[in-house]
C-alpha cells in the first residue's frame, strides 16, 4: 500500500473514532444517567477545546522537527481519552469527566484538519492531488456513515459502553498507520495569497490572520461555523425526534441516513468539477437545511430518515468544496494552522450547538430541528454575503496559477493543481 494509500487507512480510522463519538456518548449518558442532557454537555466538553488547540497543533505540527511523533502522540491521546470516558462517563463526578472530554478533544484538530494538511505533502501538485482532496472528503463520510452505524449496532446488542472500545480501536489503529506515513514528502508550490498573509504565517496567529485576510476562506469559515451551530445538535436531537415519533433507540438509524446520504454526494455531486467550490458550498448549505426543515415535520422515523439522508446528499460535497477552498487560498506557511484552525472551528462551533440543545433539551424536538435548518440556510446567505464575486474569484485562481507556473484559469474555475 502506498503512502497515500495508508494515509486514506489511516484517516478513515481516525475519523471513524471520531464520528461514533457524538453518537456514543449521548447514549452511555442515557444507559447510565437518564439524561440527554448529561451527555449533550460532555459532547460540548469534547467539541469546546477544539478553537483553542488547533492554532497550536497547527503551529507545532508545522515547527516540529518530529512530526511523526507529533501526529501519533495526537492520536494516541485522543484514543486515550476515548477510553477514559467510557469508563469513566457516569460513574465518576462529573468535573472529572468533562476534564477527560476536554483532554480528548484538545487532540481533536490533529485528527480532523491536521490530517487533511498532510495530503499536500503525500500527492504531487495537479489533477492528482484535486483528487486526493476528494477522496479525503470522502473519508470523512464514510467514517460518518460507518461510525453511528457500528455504535448502534454495538449498543443494541448489550451497552455503549463496549462501542466506544470499538471506537477506541479505530483510533489505535490510526496512530499505528501515522507512524508508518512518510511524513516530509515533497515539497508543494507556494499558494499566491494577498500582501501580508505570508508574513502573517510567521506567527502563532498565523493562521487565523489569514484566514480573516483572505476573503475566500473569512467566507467559507464564517459560514461553515455557523452551520455547525446547527449540525453540531443534530446528533442529539435526531435521538430526541425518533422518541418523539415512538422509536427512542431509531436517533441512530437517522444520524446514519444522514451519513450514507453525504457519502453520496461526496461520491457524486462532490466531484463535479465544472462548479466552482464557493458555489457548491453555499448550494449544499441551502440543500441541507430545506431537507432538515422538511425532516422536522416527519409523521414517521421511515420519512424522516429518507429526509435525513436528502439533506445528506446536499452536505456531502460541503466538505470537499471547503478542502478544495483551503487547499486553494492558504500559503504553504500556515498551511497546518488553516486546516486544523478551520476544523477547530467549525467543531467548537458543533459544542455551542450541542450545548445550546443540552439546555433546551426539553423543548418540543419538531422546534428544535427547525432550528437546525434555519441556521444552516442562514449559513448560505452568510456565504453569498462574504464571500467575492465571481470575477475576483477568477482573479484569484489566475494568480494562484501564476504562481504554480501554469496557465491562468478561466474566470469561475478552480487552477488544476493549486495546493
Amino acid at each position: 500500500m502506498g503512502g497515500f494509500g495508508r494515509y486514506l487507512a489511516a484517516a478513515l480510522a481516525a475519523r471513524f473514532a471520531s464520528e461514533g463519538m457524538s453518537l456514543a456518548v449521548v447514549l452511555l449518558a442515557l444507559e447510565r444517567t437518564g439524561s440527554a442532557a448529561y451527555g449533550a454537555f460532555v459532547l460540548t466538553a469534547w467539541l469546546a477545546p477544539h478553537v483553542l488547540a488547533a492554532p497550536l497543533a497547527g503551529a507545532a505540527a508545522g515547527r516540529t522537527r518530529r512530526p511523526r511523533l507529533f501526529h501519533v502522540g495526537a492520536l494516541a491521546g485522543f484514543t486515550t481519552a476515548v477510553v477514559a470516558l467510557a469508563v469513566l462517563l457516569g460513574r465518576a463526578p462529573l468535573p472529572v469527566v468533562l476534564a477527560a472530554a476536554v483532554l480528548g478533544g484538545s487532540c481533536g484538530p490533529m485528527v480532523t484538519g491536521g490530517m487533511s494538511s498532510l495530503v499536500a505533502g503525500l500527492v504531487p501538485a495537479g489533477a492528482r492531488r484535486d483528487r486526493a482532496y476528494s477522496w479525503d472528503a470522502t473519508t470523512y463520510n464514510a467514517a460518518a456513515v460507518t461510525a453511528p452505524a457500528a455504535v448502534g449496532l454495538v449498543s443494541a446488542a448489550g451497552s455503549a459502553a463496549p462501542a466506544m472500545v470499538v471506537l477506541a480501536l479505530g483510533g489505535a489503529l490510526a496512530a499505528l498507520l501515522a507512524a508508518t506515513l512518510p511524513f516530509g514528502g515533497a515539497a508543494s508550490p507556494a499558494t499566491a495569497a494577498p500582501a501580508g498573509a505570508e508574513r502573517a504565517g510567521a506567527g502563532l496567529g498565523g493562521g487565523l490572520a489569514v484566514l480573516w485576510r483572505i476573503r475566500e476562506l473569512r467566507a467559507i469559515t464564517s459560514a461553515t461555523s455557523l452551520a455547525f451551530v446547527g449540525l453540531g445538535s443534530l446528533t442529539t436531537t435526531s435521538v430526541l425526534l425518533a422518541g418523539r415519533l415512538g422509536s427512542p433507540g431509531a436517533g441512530g438509524v437517522l444520524m446514519t441516513a444522514f451519513a450514507a446520504g453525504a457519502l453520496a454526494g461526496s461520491l457524486t455531486l462532490g466531484r463535479l468539477s465544472g462548479v466552482a467550490p464557493g458555489r457548491l458550498a453555499r448550494w449544499a448549505m441551502a440543500g441541507t437545511g430545506l431537507a432538515l426543515g422538511a425532516a422536522a415535520f416527519s409523521p414517521s422515523v421511515a420519512v424522516a430518515a429518507a429526509l435525513f439522508a436528502a439533506a445528506g446528499v446536499c452536505d456531502g460535497p460541503l466538505l470537499t468544496a471547503t478542502l478544495r477552498i483551503r487547499a486553494d487560498h492558504a500559503p504553504d506557511a500556515v498551511r497546518t494552522q488553516v486546516f486544523t484552525l478551520g476544523a477547530g472551528l467549525k467543531l467548537t462551533a458543533a459544542s455551542v450547538g450541542a450545548a445550546l440543545v443540552g439546555l433546551a433539551a426539553d423543548a418540543p424536538p419538531r422546534l428544535l430541528l427547525t432550528g437546525v435548518a434555519v441556521l444552516v440556510l442562514v449559513s448560505a446567505l452568510l456565504h453569498v454575503l462574504v464571500a467575492p464575486r465571481a470575477a475576483g474569484a477568477g482573479t484569484a485562481a489566475a494568480t494562484t496559477g501564476l504562481a504554480a507556473g501554469s496557465a491562468p484559469a478561466a474566470p469561475g474555475r478552480r487552477t488544476p493543481g493549486a495546493p
